[in-house]
């Protein structure tokens, strides 16, 4: 049978790990990097689950990412008044929770692994057409034709357009996620996230001294404070963490938080996948873990078609795909938005709200469930 080729387009985390999980099958891969002026470095931070962290290092032979930062507890906390009170932790013995690394950091190490793969042409050059009958890409005056066509460009390609045909669950929250890499004086090993009044604000250790922010905050304290951000960001840290708490705060970046999730994700042989299926509130940080359990699940599919002899473009590889993965990024994206419902400041739910987390620790259950759900998924 002849090799097939696919083609991914796309050179964020999801594009590059797609390429070369894939790439480890007997296929011919395009990976397609658009050209994009003044391409800003990645500061962001990611945290990703124990089984799918296990996932890259078996898929990509990673043995010891020393960037990774393994934090063993996450810490949950919610403001009542002027206290900041605990209720909630994971901890058990023997498990990691979450690893963290910075964006930037995974980014180059995966540049690297992919421009050494054989079967992986790296291709720099924006696409300017897609035939969706044809399954082919129109590239530098050629017309190429792929087995199978990925696309990984973020949440608002327009490229998606003609396969999701506007079909999708939209929300603006009309919030900023302010980030920033804070260094510090404290020795802090693991994570926390604090449920305050102006927005969930998460502490991300990347080294001893060193952690990430993600504070979600309403549109309107932020454009009234915008200009005041780093003054506002180290208060606040001391509020949480004691007086004698002292950080340098650098990298300070904003984005909008939006909940998008996608209703078709396929047309013909062309599969979007990674945060064009899924835009969702980082409080609960699940966006990445989400891209990953769809990148598993294609290499699967991939990989039993390949066995059984099956041309990818003749299979049942993408509606297997949609039936597989859309239950899931659905449930959890719309649970992470009842979430953030949930910590809003609400006069008339607070009573309620209050009662419920004083007790919720009580309830071992719903913290398996929710602790088995983030890790691996439904």
């Amino acid at each position: 049978m002849k090799q097939q080729k696919i083609c991914i387009i796309g050179n964020g985390l999801a594009g590059l790990i797609s390429a070369a999980v894939l790439s480890k099958e007997d296929i011919k891969i395009d990976l397609i990097f658009p050209k994009v002026e003044n391409l800003k470095i990645d500061y962001r931070t990611t945290a990703i689950s124990e089984s799918n962290y296990n996932f890259i290092k078996k898929e990509l032979n990673f043995k010891n990412l020393k960037y990774v930062w393994p934090s063993k507890k996450i810490d949950l906390f919610y403001q009542k008044n002027e206290k900041f009170l605990k209720f909630l932790n994971f901890e058990e013995k023997n498990k990691t929770f979450m690893y963290i690394f910075q964006n930037s950091d995974l980014r180059k190490t995966l540049l690297n692994l992919v421009s050494k793969k054989k079967n992986i042409k790296i291709i720099k050059e924006s696409v300017s057409e897609i035939n969706y009958e044809k399954s082919s890409v129109f590239l530098k005056k050629r017309n190429i034709i792929y087995d199978l066509i990925v696309l990984s460009l973020g949440n608002n390609s327009p490229l998606y357009d003609k396969i999701i045909g506007g079909r999708s669950i939209n929300k603006n929250y009309k919030e900023i996620a302010i980030t920033a890499l804070g260094k510090h004086n404290f020795k802090i090993k693991n994570a926390s996230q604090f449920f305050l009044k102006e927005g969930p604000f998460a502490i991300l250790p990347l080294k001893r001294n060193v952690f990430s922010i993600v504070w979600s905050v309403d549109e309107n304290f932020f454009t009234k404070n915008r200009n005041e951000l780093k003054k506002i960001l180290i208060k606040k840290m001391r509020d949480l963490l004691g007086k004698k708490f002292k950080v340098n705060i650098k990298n300070l970046d904003n984005f909008p938080i939006y909940l998008n999730l996608k209703k078709k994700y396929f047309k013909k042989n062309i599969l979007v996948i990674g945060d064009g299926l899924h835009r969702v509130h980082p409080i609960a940080g699940q966006g990445f873990n989400l891209a990953l359990r769809d990148i598993a699940k294609l290499k699967e599919l991939i990989k039993n078609n390949l066995r059984l002899g099956l041309l990818i473009n003749e299979s049942l590889i993408f509606n297997d795909f949609y039936k597989a993965r859309k239950p899931e990024n659905t449930f959890i994206g719309l649970g992470i938005d009842l979430t953030s419902k949930f910590f809003k400041e609400d006069k008339i739910f607070h009573p309620f709200r209050d009662l419920i987390l004083k007790n919720i620790s009580n309830f071992q259950f719903i913290k398996k469930i929710s602790q088995s759900i983030s890790d691996k998924g439904i």
